[in-house]
């Protein structure tokens, strides 16, 4: 642990939150304000590399799938894409919501699509990694619970599992993927389509791996009739994908906790109840301990429950 402390404290190659920032509007950036110049070409080409492939495959329609009522301004940031800010400003700025009279989509706009969407997520991590790496002294170490997240987002509790939490990935996976397949169940394999359900599908998308796979093999259905519990199947399916990100969280919270250092409590660590019961009968019991301030049993700054 001292070795870890020793990692963020000595730390001076620049400032996490405008590493961020600067990653947000152009990928890579924030690697180049840190120094890490190589770092920062090579996620620059992969992430602007996959949003304009995107765009180009589906020739910038991707957003004309909104219906006319829903196109305002802010209505781009509430999709994937928004994760690349440079990128979807580029976008509304050449293509924005299209022409205005209808027109054919392209033939491979589906994938377009999810490419740039991708791109949004990936920049997300890469945001990530920069601040991470702002903070740590040694900058493979910062590369470790990024990674752990990434695993997260290519199949819920994949994360965990790299982690070594076994346990905890494998009731994340069996909650939230049973979540997405029983909202595609009663949805009709419906919530697979951008195009019908531009934001339920921008929630689900977040859950990754599952759902990218769930709308390349199922994607492709007509809806020929009403669908009866379809607006049930829509709203477990984008709340899947939105819990991800909680269960993305833990895993990096987990893993920059352990890179930093910081203390980690384990609510049901027998260790820590033997413990408890040897201060007791030195002490005396529970009865003849001295009171406690009310603030010192709760969690400390940067303590996490594992």
């Amino acid at each position: 642990m001292p070795e870890a402390a020793h990692n963020l404290a000595t730390t001076h190659r620049g400032q996490p939150s405008v590493a961020a920032i600067l990653t947000w509007l152009v990928p890579g950036a924030g690697h180049l304000y840190l120094g890490r110049v190589g770092y920062g070409l090579a996620l620059f080409a992969l992430i602007e590399g996959l949003y304009f492939l995107g765009l180009e495959l589906a020739g910038g329609m991707s957003f004309e799938f909104l219906d006319a009522e829903l196109r305002t301004v802010v209505a781009p940031l509430l999709s994937p894409e928004a994760g690349n800010l440079g990128g979807i400003l580029w976008q509304m700025k050449t293509y924005g919501f299209g022409a205005g009279h209808l027109r054919p989509w392209p033939e491979h706009i589906v994938l377009g699509s999810a490419l740039s969407a991708a791109s949004g997520v990936l920049n997300a991590f890469a945001m990530v990694h920069a601040h991470t790496l702002a903070r740590a002294s040694k900058p493979a170490d910062a590369t470790r619970p990024v990674v752990s997240t990434l695993l997260g987002w290519v199949c819920p509790g994949l994360g965990h599992l790299h982690q070594g939490r076994t346990a905890r990935g494998a009731i994340v996976f069996v909650l939230l993927v049973g979540m997405f397949a029983l909202g595609t169940f009663l949805s009709e394999g419906s919530n697979l389509s951008r195009e019908r359900h531009f934001y339920y599908w921008a929630g689900q998308f977040l859950l990754g791996g599952p759902a990218l796979a769930a709308e390349a093999l199922l994607g492709a259905g007509q809806v020929t009739r009403d669908i009866p519990y379809v607006e049930a199947g829509l709203v477990f399916g984008c709340v899947a994908g939105m819990l991800n990100i909680l269960a993305m969280i833990d895993v990096y919270g987990y893993g920059e906790a352990k890179l930093f250092g910081w203390p980690q409590r384990s609510h049901s660590d027998p260790r820590s109840d033997k413990q408890a019961g040897s201060d007791d009968a030195a002490g005396g019991g529970a009865a003849d301990r001295k009171p406690q301030d009310a603030g010192s049993a709760l969690p400390r700054l940067g303590e996490i429950s594992t």
